[in-house]
């Protein structure tokens, strides 16, 4: 079975290229990051102006037109099909204990910005202090705790919008 890429471009064009396809491209490197192809008789400039390979997002420009291109190969397919998207938006709405505990500190409060890793508060556990973070940037929607209460693992303890 013959390897496919789906690649994407400006998020919007969708489409399959089979590895042999694209290495069956008559492209020649003329510096860095810029290249010469040979298309149906025609000539394509084309230049790589930035490139985020753990994304696997690139910035391409052809022929002065610039388009944003997202390859993923089998392996990302598979991990998308499984549902488990590499880079996914983390979509944790509750933050829960992790244990039972005393709350020592509450570093936000409701309707506050936060982003993903700031301090949300500080849990005692077995006279250890253990804080909290941020699982991802949002808005605090609600605080079912106050300092200086005793919390069983599972409470609920923030809410995000």
């Amino acid at each position: 079975m013959a390897t496919m890429y789906k690649i994407k471009v400006n998020a919007s064009h969708q489409f399959d290229i089979s590895k042999k396809d694209a290495e069956a491209v008559d492209c020649i490197k003329t510096s860095d990051n810029t290249f010469h192809i040979l298309q149906d008789n025609k000539s394509v400039k084309t230049a790589i102006l930035n490139s985020d390979f753990n994304n696997k997002l690139y910035t391409v420009k052809v022929n002065n037109n610039t388009y944003e291109v997202n390859i993923n190969d089998a392996l990302d397919q598979q991990i998308e099909a499984l549902g488990f998207e590499i880079g996914a938006s983390k979509k944790v709405n509750e933050i829960k204990a992790p244990m039972p505990g005393l709350i020592l500190e509450i570093n936000v409060e409701k309707g506050q910005d936060v982003k993903e890793d700031d301090a949300l508060l500080i849990l005692e556990a077995m006279k250890m202090e253990n804080v909290i973070n941020s699982p991802r940037d949002g808005v605090i929607k609600s605080l079912s705790v106050k300092q200086g209460e005793t919390v069983e693992k599972n409470s609920l303890l923030i809410e995000f919008e």
